[in-house]
């Protein structure tokens, strides 16, 4: 766990600061009046890196096509660290970037890095989804694309593609942002749909910092607004119209936004819903929302643990200079390991 020193400011470095301010303009800019998004724009700033099948820091990766006609695919990396060779078998973390459901991809410089020290870390096979985004895809192509991707995964045909010592029965699904609600959601579908699968099992799932949100205005969102450089409630409120479609109850108290609001749905017969791991950070203006989904889960019987960064501003962790950032790479590493140590093997 994080320190719990209360600080009237975010403890990160100003290079941090700095990067933060420089994405949070660029995604202002490419907004347009009309609601669309100059994707144009975003390429030109946007630090992308390529796959690479050689060993880079003990990691090697692949771009894998899931469905061509909805450019579906994923960034699998593989680690090839003596420990991970050794092993008998790995466990696999099907991971979902943020972004707002509007923003980023899998080869995104950042969001590479980071799947990449998931995968050397823990070690795990690591799968990087490139979901389809809002506006130009509404709700619910981004759950739908995370779904087919678990099916891809568990269809023997495509096991190959997979290292030989991956243990599917070991599945984990991790998110930040948008990509931990995505990851929530997906969990559930899972969890209502096992027989589903074959051999791909989830059980676990890591929420990094989760987008979720609501009608109401929680005391963080207003209170922090001018602290954190990313989060504030006229991009949030932009970012779920341009996610949710129109129509009767499309707004922000609906379930997939509101997961624990008025229209929530009751998981406390979801059996098989994974445990999960719920980090916060202390000036994140989304901390409230995050906090009663953590609370939310414990009443309806879930196996939950919170975590808590109280000096960390939202999205912390992509910034490798930030020394809670590998804090919490080690965080999610024990509880894989946590997990893994309960499965027990035919």
């Amino acid at each position: 766990m994080a320190q719990q020193e209360k600080k009237s400011s975010p403890g990160i470095p100003w290079r941090t600061r700095i990067a933060l301010s420089f994405v949070s303009t660029i995604t202002d800019y490419s907004r347009r009046q009309n609601g669309t998004v100059n994707r144009r724009l975003l390429g030109i700033f946007g630090l992308k890196t390529s796959a690479n099948p050689n060993p880079v820091n003990g990691v090697k990766s692949y771009d894998v096509t899931v469905d061509s006609s909805r450019d579906l695919w994923f960034r699998l990396f593989i680690p090839t660290t003596d420990e991970s060779r050794n092993l008998s078998s790995l466990p696999i973390i099907v991971f979902f970037h943020g972004g707002g459901f509007v923003y980023l991809s899998p080869d995104t410089k950042a969001y590479d890095a980071v799947c990449r020290r998931f995968a050397r870390k823990t070690p795990a096979v690591v799968v990087s989804v490139n979901y389809r985004l809002a506006p130009e895809h509404k709700y619910p192509a981004q759950y739908d694309d995370g779904f087919d991707v678990l099916k891809f995964l568990d269809n023997e045909k495509n096991r190959e593609l997979l290292p030989e010592n991956v243990d599917l029965s070991r599945c984990f699904l991790a998110g930040d942002s948008a990509g931990g609600n995505l990851a929530h959601h997906v969990a559930k579908r899972a969890s209502e749909m096992t027989s589903t699968f074959d051999a791909l099992k989830v059980i676990g799932l890591v929420a990094i910092q989760p987008f979720f949100g609501g009608e109401e205005r929680t005391e963080s969102e207003l209170k922090l607004v001018e602290v954190d450089a990313l989060i504030s409630v006229r991009r949030t409120d932009w970012m779920w119209n341009a996610f949710l479609p129109p129509g009767e109850g499309m707004d922000r108290d609906h379930e997939v936004i509101n997961v624990c609001g008025p229209r929530a749905v009751d998981i406390s017969k979801l059996d098989n819903f994974p445990a999960t791991m719920v980090v916060v950070g202390g000036f994140d203006p989304l901390k409230d929302w995050q906090r009663r989904y953590y609370e939310w889960l414990k009443r309806s019987g879930k196996d939950v643990h919170l975590s808590e960064y109280p000096t960390m501003v939202h999205a912390f962790y992509i910034f490798p200079e930030v020394p809670e950032a590998t804090q919490l790479i080690l965080e999610v590493k024990d509880f894989v390991h946590n997990q893994c140590s309960k499965v027990v093997k035919n």
